[in-house]
């Protein structure tokens, strides 16, 4: 072939250049595929986490009201002055810790933005961070992207910290810890001495703590939500981040928030500036809105969240699935041993196409697939889609 025909050929098809990828072991999430096979066979989907219901009306009308009154151009990078100010009388008053709206709030493209953006603030080339598994599937892209190491640490047989592994995962290149309580999947809750020898065992290391707090206000029968702000020990090396839209049913408003120490929050800010710069506007005035003037709708959260997991669970008791404990979140665990030897990726879709009901494995969790008979259901529904999936899981 002449260069003339070669030239004509490669303009007639092009091709797109080879790439190398940042992340050759991503594929597409186990939530995406749940999802899209609940649709295909019309089954009731409790695998992906998020309401199918609405908002209280008064927040999306104080978004509207802040349109109206021309809150439509760029907002400062770090977030809406009056949001910040009531995300610190806020944190303030659930946990005593002192934050300065000016220098140690910062306002996200949703908390995996936040998560990604503390990941790469702090985490250079070959510094290992410490993830506790299971764990929220976005962590280990953010360590890869900053060219960090993920060091994998397994939760005990309970789901409880294991501080004995934690210490042994420290090595003078242990550069940051990602944890998350309440705690997704599997629904439990750190307790304050979990908090306390956390911080005992950092106290000696520069080892920076990134805190995924987005179930803050879902723990249920009484107790307390220990956040890493109310320990100061914890909070003069964390980042605290936090969710809108799983607080307040708008998941795909995607705001969320970060309080850091002022020399913490310095590093964040620069690269926030550069991967969102800021956040949608109109949506931080009617955040700052109803934050001020509906504070009872955090207040109230856990018995809202936990009306639905007695129902839940009541209507569960009667199956052969026997039911995990579920101290926080808006996931219930299930063990299915006795209805079948099936591995987890391959029970969720049998129960999808048999059943009508899509959940989530726990293996989608793990670095590397771990069996143990698991699956994740959300309860964030309506009722009457509760107790339709209710009615479709009693044969089992």
């Amino acid at each position: 072939m002449s260069a003339v025909q070669h030239s004509r050929t490669a303009a007639e098809h092009p091709v797109s250049p080879a790439l190398r990828s940042r992340l050759p072991q991503v594929g597409t999430t186990i939530f995406t595929v749940m999802s899209a096979l609940a649709q295909q066979c019309g089954a009731i989907n409790l695998g992906q986490g998020f309401p199918d219901f609405d908002p209280d009306p008064k927040l999306p009308e104080a978004v509207n009201a802040a349109m109206r009154a021309g809150h439509n151009q760029y907002p400062p990078m770090a977030g809406v002055p009056l949001l910040r100010e009531a995300l610190a009388e806020k944190i303030e008053a659930l946990h005593g810790a002192a934050y300065d709206p000016g220098e140690e709030i910062t306002i996200t493209a949703g908390a995996t933005q936040a998560l990604l953006t503390a990941v790469l603030a702090v985490v250079h080339p070959g510094d290992e961070v410490i993830v506790l598994t299971p764990a929220y599937d976005s962590y280990a892209p953010a360590i890869a992207l900053a060219g960090g190491v993920a060091r994998f640490v397994p939760l005990d047989a309970h789901y409880r910290p294991d501080f004995d592994a934690i210490a042994a995962a420290i090595t003078p290149r242990t550069r940051a810890m990602l944890v998350n309580s309440p705690h997704n999947p599997s629904g439990r809750v750190w307790t304050a001495q979990d908090m306390q020898r956390l911080g005992t065992l950092l106290a000696p290391t520069d080892i920076v703590l990134i805190s995924d707090e987005v179930y803050e206000h879902m723990v249920f029968d009484g107790a307390t939500h220990h956040s890493a702000a109310a320990y100061p020990q914890l909070a003069a090396r964390s980042f605290v981040v936090s969710s809108f839209g799983k607080t307040y049913h708008v998941t795909g408003w995607k705001v969320g928030m970060v309080a850091a120490p002022r020399e913490l929050t310095r590093e964040f800010r620069k690269v926030h500036q550069f991967n969102v710069f800021t956040v949608n506007t109109p949506m931080q005035h009617g955040l700052a809105h109803y934050l001020r003037t509906q504070p009872e709708a955090h207040l109230n959260l856990p018995a809202f969240y936990q009306a639905k997991r007695d129902r839940f669970r009541a209507g569960l008791a009667s199956t052969r699935l026997r039911l995990l404990p579920c101290e926080g979140t808006y996931f219930q665990c299930a063990d299915y041993g006795a209805v079948s030897d099936l591995p987890e990726a391959a029970f969720c879709e049998w129960l999808t196409r048999e059943v009508g009901v899509a959940a989530i494995p726990l293996s989608a969790f793990h670095p590397d697939p771990v069996e143990r008979s698991t699956v994740r259901f959300c309860f964030a529904k309506r009722e009457a889609t509760l107790d339709a999936a209710l009615e479709r899981l009693a044969r089992l």
